[in-house]
């Protein structure tokens, strides 16, 4: 009984110091990071658009965390520069993503900054990326005779657009288009923030 009881005593102090390890450090090391000068927070928009990024499950295949030169060819990829703990400040739940089936998108407002590139990319990927596999999103669009006022027609490539018909973006797509046009962390990081 006495071994029992010495084998479970160690069992939760080994539990609780992986737990301060593991959670418990990096927490209190991360919880009062200062955003990277030049950020801003997320107009309502842009966070509408964060919320259809989120549904429309775009971190499955796009991470948005590019790592630095020992690690990924992320910044000869055109990616930008690794990211540090204060360029996700104002992101609730962060959306780092786990897969690379398409590239970084932590700047891709500062790479395409065209409202019109995304809109047509969203519509139909493989007109603006030839050999794409990201799927077309055309329920964020609208298919019309005519353009109304106030529709955001988008323009698209030669072939590509529905014939004698506009494509109209949704309120829906113009706000992920926002979201995206917002990711933009190519401003300079200070040392103490890296």
């Amino acid at each position: 009984m006495k071994s029992e009881s010495r084998l479970l005593i160690g069992a939760m102090v080994m539990l609780g110091f992986a737990a301060s390890a593991l959670v418990v450090i990096p927490y209190v090391q991360v919880a009062n990071v200062a955003p990277t000068s030049g950020m801003k927070p997320y107009t309502s928009t842009e966070l509408r658009g964060r919320e259809q990024y989120i549904s429309n499950g775009c971190l499955y295949c796009h991470s948005q965390q590019p790592r630095a030169a020992s690690l990924a060819p992320d910044a000869k990829r055109g990616w930008g520069r690794a990211s540090v703990a204060g360029d996700y400040a104002f992101d609730t739940p962060h959306l780092l993503g786990t897969m690379r089936t398409g590239p970084d998108l932590l700047n891709i407002g500062a790479r395409q900054p065209s409202v019109q590139w995304h809109l047509g990319h969203l519509y139909q990927p493989r007109a603006y990326v030839p050999g794409s596999i990201m799927p077309s999103y055309p329920y964020l669009f609208v298919i019309k005779a005519q353009a109304e006022p106030g529709d955001v027609v988008v323009h698209l490539p030669e072939g590509n657009a529905p014939a004698g018909k506009v494509v109209v973006a949704t309120p829906e797509a113009q706000e992920l288009v926002s979201y995206l046009l917002s990711l933009d962390r190519t401003h300079t990081v200070r040392e103490q923030e890296s």
